[in-house]
């Protein structure tokens, strides 16, 4: 008898169907010679500091660091009765087939049951890309062995522990150092959770302590033989800020009266034609962006409802992928794929004809294929009405960025125009659109190719002219503009700066290395870290969009030592968990190196509480009201910090109060604040 061990009840069922397990069991679907069960997502977690030894249950700076002798799992609530079905139905097998999502999470959450129900028999692995019958077949006839993944299995130990001793140990040592600055609520810290909090915090702060720059902008609307165009003047170095911009206005009054009116010649005339390719196909990050820029979706409802569309339609291929590349194999199954398409979307329906399923765009490479490949539509002709707003919207653009592929590139021409008036430089840029190209498909997208908004580069058509051509001043103004800070992070921007956050850091080696590993956090885990951190009160929403950090977040920011918000440890960290991957590392040399770390950094908690040393540079930073000086307005030497009230009326509200209580019972009730 041979088990398939799958992830969720849903891939059992598709699983099962093509083995012929279909008749139902308490817990499994069983066949001829085969049976398929399922964990249902994680059925085993990691136990509470309570459950290793009673002293550990208080949090306490002297019990800490907490360091398990042997790591237990236990099960989950309402996981008992699948796990004892997995358990027999184990004791009654030949071979295991592991069917759980391919990548280091699936491989964990299907070995940890094995292991837990100790057996030792056989493993295969069954990897899948999709969950359409043609992709089930495919892997079935090309079953791994189970050692060539089980390091997998061994990476994803490594991260769970190496979360653990970060969590448990530091969220307890900084949540009691808050308290005794004042702040009564539970600090939470995280190996990827942190560093990402602290990308908000100095956004915020950049934000709020930003100083605009007023410059100005001198346009002219000239006239040549053919025509009109407007063009902008470039100040030279001596009246230029290091952005190109003129900042003195009296400097800019003088240009201004010295063209106005005049003639002046073509010092430059330009034309190229440009070819932009689509863009690549979508990965989960990529989708996240795209969907929150949108349609103001969460990063956990988009991975949720791409899941949906995986699993429960069968619509579109593995989501949890970090890779916007296509196998050049792939390629052979483009056309029944677009028939899918043109079966399933009317409104895609008219654009099959145009588009050449041998058309090679450089999303085919099999150089750049990681664990999975892109998100891509199936072979399924999935009807958007048979899904919801939210799966509608999430199919069409990954359907559309899938057809993209097969339309040429976008072309269009760029000029640029150079006058030179009374020896002063304006300059022109206009773009005009020559073939549409996969434009046609994804028009407004953003993913890829020009980006919508450049000032510079303008629908502007600008009219035929040649050097030496004269061009005069029909019109000037002078434009006063203002520089603005950067935008406020959204859950998509988030994310983009978790892949990216490898720019911020110096190091080159740690630089390349946070390139090679997607930056923090992984395509499956990076939702969950922006809702922890909302959960936790360590983020809010400004409006339906923005993140901003609380005031709890930006105390825990700068109560941390760098190393734990820096971006750069997490890169060791995940450097050394893709080497266990790949089988090169060492899953007990990287304990031990997370015990050292973690176990110094405590050291330095207690000395720093024994001395008594101020354990908040900046104090908890209130908003508005009186709390925003800080500063006890009753006995002028202690600060207001935030507090929670335990019982009464107000049980449960925020409010301020002296952090000397109770030498000083200066308080604002929650109705006021």
């Amino acid at each position: 008898m041979i088990l398939y061990l799958c992830e969720k009840p849903s891939q059992a069922r598709d699983i099962g169907r093509i083995l012929g397990a279909t008749t139902r069991r308490e817990g499994f679907l069983e066949g001829q010679g085969v049976r398929v069960t399922w964990c249902i997502g994680h059925l085993l977690e990691m136990v509470a500091p309570d459950d290793y030894k009673p002293e550990w249950k208080l949090w306490r700076l002297e019990t800490l660091p907490l360091i398990p002798d042997q790591w237990k799992l236990a099960v989950r609530p309402g996981g008992s009765k699948q796990l004892r079905v997995i358990q027999t139905l184990l004791r009654q097998t030949s071979q295991v087939v592991l069917a759980t999502d391919a990548d280091r999470e699936g491989e964990t959450i299907g070995r940890e049951v094995l292991v837990q129900c100790g057996y030792r028999g056989p493993i295969a692995r069954l990897w899948l890309s999709a969950l359409d019958d043609a992709s089930i077949r495919k892997a079935l006839k090309a079953m791994l062995p189970g050692e060539k993944t089980e390091p997998l299995y061994q990476a994803g130990l490594g991260r769970a522990r190496a979360d653990w001793l970060v969590g448990m140990n530091l969220s307890r040592a900084y949540t009691l150092l808050g308290r005794k600055s004042g702040y009564e609520g539970v600090l939470s810290v995280g190996r990827v959770q942190t560093p990402t909090l602290k990308l908000v915090v100095e956004r915020d702060r950049i934000i709020e302590n930003f100083s605009p720059v007023t410059y100005f902008d001198l346009l002219l609307l000239l006239q040549v033989e053919k025509g009109q165009f407007d063009a902008k003047w470039v100040p030279g170095e001596a009246v230029a800020d290091a952005e190109g911009r003129c900042c003195n206005r009296e400097q800019v009054d003088a240009v201004f009266r010295l063209v106005q009116g005049q003639n002046g010649l073509i010092d430059k005339a330009e034309t190229r034609r440009i070819q932009e390719p689509p863009p690549l196909p979508l990965d989960l990050s990529t989708l996240q962006q795209e969907a929150s820029r949108r349609w103001g979706m969460s990063a956990k409802k988009t991975l949720d409802t791409a899941q949906a569309l995986y699993e429960t339609h069968k619509a579109i291929s593995y989501p949890r992928t970090d890779c916007r590349y296509l196998p050049l194999s792939q390629q052979r199954e483009a056309g029944e794929i677009l028939q899918a398409l043109a079966r399933a979307d009317p409104a895609l329906a008219r654009l099959i004809p145009v588009a050449d399923p041998a058309t090679r765009s450089r999303a085919w490479d099999d150089r750049k294929i990681t664990a999975h490949h892109a998100i891509v539509p199936t072979r399924l002709p999935v009807p958007l009405t048979s899904l919801s707003p939210d799966e509608s919207r999430l199919c069409d653009t990954i359907r559309r960025h899938y057809l993209a592929q097969f339309f040429p590139p976008f072309e269009y021409d760029k000029t640029v125009i150079e006058a030179r008036v009374c020896q002063e430089l304006f300059r022109a840029v206009g773009r005009v659109e020559r073939l549409p190209g996969w434009k046609q498909v994804l028009r407004g997208d953003t993913t890829g190719g020009h980006k919508a908004g450049d000032e510079e580069e303008t629908e502007q058509r600008l009219p035929a002219v040649r050097t030496g051509d004269p061009a005069q001043v029909k019109q000037a103004k002078v434009e006063e503009k203002k520089s603005k800070p950067p935008n406020r992070y959204t859950e998509g921007t988030l994310i983009q700066a978790m892949k990216g956050v490898g720019k911020m850091v110096d190091n080159p080696r740690l630089k390349q290395i946070l390139r090679e590993t997607s930056g923090i956090g992984t395509e499956a885990t990076r939702a969950a870290i922006i809702e922890n951190l909302l959960k936790r009160k360590l983020l809010g929403m400004e409006g339906k969009k923005n993140l901003v950090s609380s005031p709890a977040g930006r105390m825990l920011v700068d109560m941390l030592p760098h190393s734990v918000t820096d971006p750069a440890t997490t890169a060791v960290w995940e450097q050394a968990l893709e080497d266990i991957a790949q089988g090169g590392g060492s899953l007990a040399e990287f304990q031990q190196k997370s015990v050292t770390w973690v176990s110094k950094l405590i050291s330095n908690v207690k000395a720093r509480d024994h001395a008594g040393v101020a354990q908040v540079n900046r104090g908890v930073e209130l908003q508005g009201g009186s709390g925003s000086s800080q500063i006890c307005p009753q006995c002028r030497s202690g600060r207001l910090v935030e507090r929670t009230a335990r019982q009464g009326r107000y049980a449960g509200s925020r409010f301020i109060a002296c952090n000397r209580f109770p030498e000083c019972r200066y308080i604002q009730a929650p109705a006021s604040i």
